[in-house]
């Protein structure tokens, strides 16, 4: 099969290729098999252009068989077509471009798609004629043709719509200036077809605004308003879809029409599509985010929050309705599960909470409640007026035809909890006395819904406790949510438990409740499915960090601790179900402290067997009987940093008989970064309280741990980053001046972050300026020579850090590497004085004299007014705060 200047298909190959295209779209056949004949005949170098022929030429077959062709050529074409011969590129192009106006609307869909893909490799440039051949479709007043070119440029604007949008060699003007006009004048097409494809293509341009558009935004809007009430829902749509667009990326543009378009969109929030309702629904929140006039708003929330209100009812085709009748007893199936993302351990102050929210579908109902609760908060209890008695309204209807209106009251108080707290406060009592009973209500949506809202008041129930009835209202919502945790329906269950979590800020409330609390939570530890087992989990770990070391008593243990461990031995060493209860025990054993020493040999035996079995499979899983899974890994590893975080040097033990400072080196050169990151977690964790332990390997911890501070990419590593640099500094303590051969290495890795502190992590620049400290106070004969390159920065991180033993440290450091180079501070002394300044109270006495000496050095060093001259450029606040040292 040579390439010649007109291409002929073969008749065999032609057979062949349809007979297996046949079989591809058939339901019953092989569909293995066909793919790998398929890759066989992709290696001919003209099979291309056999499946561009069935597209376009082979009228004799089915338009299947033809459109199956085409999408086969366009997932071929998205990788080879730049190093096709140009001869077959120039033949796929020619038989594409009459497909434009085919008979067969799938033919000239499926030919738009591949001239897309081609386009989004050569742009317009590579392929001179297709420009001219839109045109003159576009042109042409043949429906056929006109759809064809308009499905094809749609595709092209919504692929690389940068593409028409840039300078073409030989053409006077950008291609968007030639479409745009008749783009624009395919508004008034009677076809509704053309006039949702023109529209889709300009909202392309929404956010490149061209020139082209730009100077015809005008016409654009004329043109919308001409569309606003359009018989078909896919423009409205788009319209709607427009203003929205237009209302984030340039507002300036509406201005002049601001009431006709909010006057538009209220009356299409309440359109007949919920579709076009929904992307309607969308605007409410983008305007309020837009910094536009809030009155011109303000004078339509009495027709809107009605509306809101009304499509905040669930929709009788809402998903929600069937999964509501789940019972507790069926089991969840695979898809029920969503996958769950363990955080890897983090040391520092801000890590981001990962949200562990659902991506459940978005729909009309949940928009409304979004756009009331973005409201609420620009409006605040302006609004209460408006949405009060609508709301009380519904609620009072006790009918049961009328369960859905009550509902989304209550979804209503919840989405304004936080905007109209103010307005809502004198009344939280009566709001909570409604809400309570509405937990045991018939209607399980009603029941879960209370939950929600619930939630949404409960950081102000929590503050309320010390108030009149405080107390027992508490403890009605909680003994209400407990009972809802052992609901029988699924949905329930999971709002209850969310809420209850909410619940756990008040540590000290729920210490006295915790035997009942423990009961209810085993309890639907023992019924619940899969799915929301992940969730009790979530609650006793929670509850574990909330109520501390309140947990350890026998006879809360006795509750808790015996079905966890039943679990725990049920479980094999690679079911995913272990995730959830791996991190539940981390947060058990970090707040029973020794307490768990009883649990610990079993709990620290296993994550060591779970991180060996990870090792080899890594390499070899057939030897492993199991396929890696780095979660597995980190998990355990996060565990056993809990477990040293919970026994301190109680730990000892187990690592003296175990292997892991090997398998913990090994995660530290892992070339996963969640592996890294809990390995250095593990590995300051287990410096502070067993370094005896890790002490063989020393040298080999160092420079794994300096090899993260100097990543090519530290901006993607930085949480890696973050704990090696923590890690290093807790070692430098522990082993003192064993680490100096690598000070000088993680120095010059730790200064550039400081410097550059405004871009980078917050937390990596705190432990960057404390390990720095550690450093020099271990070996300040190694680093003080250095200190003037680095003094300034590093005293504008430590004034950033709030009092604590780390930055105790870390000024032990920098009075050590005073005492050793005085000169070294002297240009940065203004920044020095900040630092000290920056220090509420320096809690250890020894630390404060030495402070106290390091000042007292300078002013005796400081003669003929410098002293005083290095004083007067320090802000009064300054001078106060160093008054209490003497100077």
């Amino acid at each position: 099969m040579s390439a010649t200047a007109s291409w002929q298909p073969q008749e065999e190959g032609f057979n062949e290729i349809c007979g297996l295209l046949e079989q591809h779209i058939s339901p019953t056949s092989d569909k293995t098999q066909i793919w790998q004949q398929l890759q066989h005949y992709s290696q001919f170098p003209d099979f291309n252009n056999y499946l561009a022929f069935i597209l376009a030429r082979a009228e004799g077959k089915s338009v299947e068989i033809r459109q199956a062709a085409g999408l086969l050529l366009k997932n071929n074409l998205r990788n080879v077509f730049k190093s096709m011969a140009p001869s077959y590129q120039q033949y796929i192009k020619s038989e594409l471009l009459p497909c434009l106006g085919a008979a067969e609307r799938h033919i000239r869909a499926t030919a738009g798609t591949i001239i897309s893909v081609i386009v989004q490799q050569v742009e317009v440039i590579g392929w001179p004629e297709l420009l001219q051949a839109l045109v003159n479709c576009l042109d042409s007043n043949d429906l056929n043709h006109m759809e064809g070119a308009m499905d094809s440029l749609s595709k092209i604007c919504e692929d690389s719509p940068q593409v028409l949008d840039s300078d073409v060699p030989g053409l006077d003007e950008r291609p968007i200036n030639i479409l745009l006009p008749r783009l624009l004048q395919f508004f008034q097409s009677p076809h509704a077809s053309l006039r949702k494809l023109a529209l889709g293509c300009i909202n392309q341009y929404i956010m490149l605004l061209p020139s082209a558009l730009l100077v015809s935004m005008d016409q654009y809007l004329q043109g919308l308003f001409a569309l606003a009430n359009d018989p078909t829902a896919d423009v409205r749509k788009l319209v709607c879809a427009a203003f929205v667009q237009l209302i984030e990326v340039r507002p300036s543009f509406l201005e002049p029409h601001l009431r006709n378009v909010i006057e538009y969109m209220l009356q299409v929030n309440k359109d007949n599509d919920d579709e076009v309702a929904l992307e309607a629904c969308e605007f409410w929140s983008a305007y309020c985010d837009a910094q536009l006039p809030i009155q011109s708003l303000r004078d339509f929330l009495p027709r809107l929050i009605p509306v809101l209100l009304s499509n905040m009812a669930y929709a009788e085709d809402d998903e929600s309705l069937v999964d509501a009748e789940e019972d507790e007893s069926l089991p969840d199936r695979d898809q029920d599960l969503r996958p769950r993302f363990h955080s890897s351990r983090f040391h520092g102050s801000d890590n981001a909470e990962d949200d562990d929210d659902v991506v459940n579908v978005w729909n009309l109902r949940k928009c409304s409640a979004a756009a009331l609760d973005v409201l609420s908060n620009v409006f605040g209890d302006e609004i209460l007026p408006m949405l009060m008695p609508v709301v009380q309204a519904k609620l009072s209807s006790t009918d049961d035809l009328a369960w859905k209106e009550r509902e989304a009251a209550v979804l209503a108080l919840g989405a304004v909890a936080e905007g109209c707290i103010n307005g809502l406060y004198p009344h939280l009592s009566e709001i909570v006395a409604f809400l309570t009973p509405l937990l045991d209500d018939k209607f399980p949506l009603i029941r879960s819904i209370s939950c929600w809202t619930l939630s949404r008041f409960s950081k102000f129930i929590v503050q309320g406790i010390g108030s009149h009835n405080g107390h027992e209202q508490f403890d009605k919502v909680l003994m209400g949510l407990l009972r809802r945790i052992l609901d029988t329906n699924k949905r329930v269950q999971e709002a209850a438990c969310s809420a209850f979590a909410t619940l756990e800020e008040a540590a000290e409330e729920l210490a006295p409740r915790l035997e009942t609390i423990l009961q209810h939570l085993i309890c639907a530890f023992g019924k619940y499915q899969k799915r929301n087992l992940r969730i009790v989990y979530d609650a006793i770990g929670t509850l574990a960090d909330a109520v501390g070391g309140e947990l350890n008593q026998p006879v809360y243990l006795d509750i808790l601790m015996p079905p966890l461990i039943a679990k725990w031995q049920q479980l094999s060493n690679t079911d995913k179900d272990l995730f959830p209860l791996l991190e539940c025990l981390t947060s058990i054993a970090q707040a029973l402290g020794t307490g768990f020493s009883q649990f610990a040999p079993p709990v620290f035996q296993r994550c060591i067997s779970i991180i060996q079995t990870q090792q080899v499979a890594k390499v070899d899983p057939v030897t492993a009987g199991v396929q890696y899974d780095k979660e597995f890994t980190v998990c355990s590893l996060d565990l056993l940093s809990g477990l040293a975080e919970g026994l301190g040097s109680g730990i000892e033990s187990l690592v003296s008989q175990s292997s892991l400072r090997d398998l913990l080196l090994q995660c530290c050169m892992d070339d996963a970064q969640d592996v890294r990151q809990s390995a250095f977690a593990l590995l300051g964790d287990l410096a502070r309280v067993c370094p005896v332990h890790l002490h063989p390997c020393l040298s080999e911890f160092l420079d794994a741990a300096a090899k993260q501070l100097n990543p090519p990419k530290l901006k993607e590593s930085v949480s890696v980053a973050n704990n090696a640099c923590w890690a290093i500094g807790e070692l430098a303590l522990k082993v003192r001046q064993e680490v100096s051969p690598i000070v000088m290495t993680v120095i010059s890795c730790l200064v550039p972050i400081l410097q550059h502190g405004e871009g980078i992590n917050k937390s990596l620049v705190e432990n960057s300026a404390i390990t720095l400290g550690r450093l020099a106070w271990v070996c300040p004969e190694v680093v003080s020579p250095h200190m003037e390159h680095f003094m300034r920065p590093w005293c504008s991180a430590l004034s950033m850090i709030r009092d604590d033993v780390e930055k105790e440290d870390a000024f032990r450091g920098l009075c050590a590497m005073v005492r050793a180079n005085p000169s070294g501070a002297l240009n940065s002394l203004v920044f020095m004085c900040k630092a000290i300044a920056s220090w509420h109270e320096i809690r250890s006495e020894e630390l404060h004299n030495e402070v106290c000496q390091v000042l007292h050095g300078y002013k005796q060093m400081l003669r003929n007014g410098a002293w005083e001259q290095c004083m007067s450029a320090l802000e009064p606040p300054v001078k106060d705060k160093l008054s209490k040292y003497q100077v």
